[in-house]
């Protein structure tokens, strides 16, 4: 019976080790997307996240489950983002532009994901889940905004999202392009009081 317990408690660090190792090499992974893009060394993940090859390839046998896994951890990054950032900003402005440029991080990955999954099928249901994610939390947002009136109920979050992801498109190509400032620039135009003609 003991030595069971024994036992347990000794599969439980590996587990939790597993677990953080896992954390690490997303997170190391997310960045070096944003900022080397999609095809970035395999070896410099596993290098950026302290982690051994052998330890990322288990997890992760190829760079399309890499990438996905990536994906869904970005979009559950932003999910839980917007009730914090709301929760700790200044305002609800501050907490949009915040979330927004979390925003174009992840769109950055995701417009490498197309070309690293074979299956479109695949692609479209990830498409379709980080949608049904993140559009209520943006909406939270501007929710949040409309009640404190600074907001500007003409727009909503599935649109503010579109125009967002508009605006990253290329951005990856041309160092003199910089999505976050345009998207400021959007959101501050969202804000900007309303003209009655």
């Amino acid at each position: 019976m003991t030595g069971g317990t024994n036992q347990q408690g000794a599969a439980r660090p590996r587990r939790a080790d597993a677990r953080r190792n896992e954390q690490a090499v997303l997170d190391a992974a997310a960045r070096l997307f944003v900022d080397s893009g999609i095809e970035v060394p395999v070896r410099d993940i596993a290098a950026a996240a302290g982690v051994g090859m052998g330890t990322l390839y288990r997890r992760f046998p190829t760079r399309a489950d890499l990438v996905v896994a990536v994906y869904r951890h970005q979009v559950e990054a932003c999910a839980e983002a917007g009730p914090a950032l709301l929760a700790q900003s200044a305002t609800p402005r501050d907490a949009l532009i915040a979330w927004a440029n979390l925003f174009v991080d992840f769109l950055v990955t995701k417009h490498g994901l197309a070309a690293a999954l074979q299956d479109r099928d695949g692609y479209e249901a990830l498409h379709t889940s980080f949608v049904d994610r993140l559009v209520p939390v943006c909406q939270q947002l501007l929710d949040a905004a409309n009640s404190s009136g600074t907001g500007a109920p003409q727009v909503d979050a599935y649109e503010l999202m579109r125009g967002i992801g508009n605006l990253c498109i290329g951005a990856g190509s041309d160092p003199r392009y910089n999505a976050r400032h345009l998207v400021t620039l959007l959101i501050s135009g969202v804000f900007a009081p309303q003209q009655n003609s």
